[in-house]
């Protein structure tokens, strides 16, 4: 929760005070919280929140959740989110495979679609597979409004275009994908493996396409997003709202998401977290973003000759590096690769970790290794978050 320095009563701030309270009720879930523990929980005045809470009324945005005694006077009215007054998509573009979600303001999946990918087919083939998928689910989501239609958006929250017009509350898109990229201009760089998509306009050229806000990023960071928001800060337990940690994806490539304080760390030029391509052996075999010896090419490596220890040491390798320059609470692991082997990577990872705890004679011990919570859509999931962050001032998703 946030202290009483969050609030400001300031014309200017008016979306800021908004997100404050929209936060709040999130977090309140269906119990609901009354306007005077908005007030105390935001530094707002009571009368700056009763306007706040009465335009998100207005706009079906909150509604009242009954009433809670009070220790004196009327019992006061609670009030809580209303999930279903806006949508969220979110599209994890793999090497190999389309994973898109379909989110609620809660951030609760409410469809869902995979489908396989080539990145390598070119733009108009991959553009075609988020259109479609786009569709299927705002369709899926509001069969009846599709067959009508489009209609006007609901509470002020975007824009429906005619190719998504069933679901006249949606925010936008966020799609994830290998990096590196550019998130604030959307543009992407040499994708590893994929130099063909080096300069390419994704997030312009989806915005034309589908017609509604679109936010590109990098997979990992996506799921540090969604992972931060899940657990208030701490991503996957442990970190507190101002900890830190690392989110590790490995699947059909390796990378990184970090946070710290909450908040995804891109770096100036939105490129921190190309964290498979650091060297660990020169000289070492080939990789495919033409250096020799990155840890992702020897990690994959050992993956396609089934030796899941030595991929888990390649891997503890890498992330006792990053812990020890970057001093991180805690490591997560995910992506299909880790999926499919979760005790071995987490343990493996655990016992680099430790070893080099006890080399160093750390007080606190090695840093916690975990298996980040969301499974194999937390792309997708983290991606969608892209889009809701802002509206509840969890960081600039776009």
């Amino acid at each position: 929760m946030r202290g009483a320095a969050g609030g400001a009563n300031l014309l200017a701030l008016r979306s800021h005070n908004t997100a404050l309270v929209l936060d709040l009720l999130r977090t309140a879930g269906a119990e609901g919280i009354s306007r005077l523990e908005l007030a105390e929980r935001t530094g707002l005045t009571p009368q700056a929140v009763s306007k706040i809470t009465a335009r998100l009324r207005g706009e079906g945005l909150a509604t009242e959740a009954g009433r809670r005694a009070s220790t004196g006077g009327k019992p006061r009215t609670v009030l809580r989110l209303v999930p279903g007054a806006g949508h969220a998509l979110g599209v994890h573009l793999d090497r190999d495979e389309l994973r898109a979600v379909l989110v609620d303001l809660d951030g609760t999946v409410v469809a869902e679609r995979r489908a396989p990918l080539d990145l390598g087919a070119g733009a108009e083939t991959v553009l075609a597979g988020v259109a479609r998928a786009a569709e299927e689910l705002a369709g899926e989501a509001h069969p009846a409004s599709a067959a009508e239609g489009p209609r006007p958006t609901s509470g002020g929250l975007a824009t429906t275009p005619a190719l998504l017009g069933g679901l006249p509350t949606l925010l936008g898109l966020g799609v994830a994908l290998p990096g590196p990229l550019d998130h604030g201009r959307g543009v992407l760089h040499r994708v590893t493996g994929f130099p063909e998509w080096d300069g390419f306009p994704l997030r312009d050229a989806l915005k034309r396409r589908l017609g509604v806000p679109v936010v590109v990023d990098k997979d990992t960071n996506a799921a540090a997003l969604g992972l931060a928001i899940r657990d208030g800060g701490g991503g996957g337990g442990g970190g507190g709202a101002g900890g830190s940690f690392a989110y590790l994806h490995l699947g059909t490539g390796l990378g990184a998401g970090l946070v710290f304080g909450g908040g995804v760390h891109r770096g100036a030029r939105t490129g921190a977290g190309e964290f498979g391509h650091q060297v660990l052996q020169l000289d070492g075999p080939p990789c495919t973003c033409g250096a020799r010896g990155c840890v992702e090419a020897l990690c994959l490596a050992a993956v396609a000759r089934g030796d899941l220890a030595e991929a888990a040491r390649v891997l503890g390798t890498g992330a006792a590096n990053l812990a020890g320059l970057l001093d991180i609470d805690q490591v997560l692991l995910g992506g299909r690769t880790v999926a499919a082997a979760p005790e071995a990577f987490v343990h493996g990872v655990a016992a680099v970790l430790d070893a080099r705890a006890r080399r160093e004679g750390g007080h606190d011990g090695a840093v916690p290794v975990r298996l980040a919570p969301g499974g194999t859509r937390a792309v997708a999931e983290g991606a969608a978050q892209l889009l809701l962050a802002p509206l509840f001032g969890r960081g600039d998703g776009g």
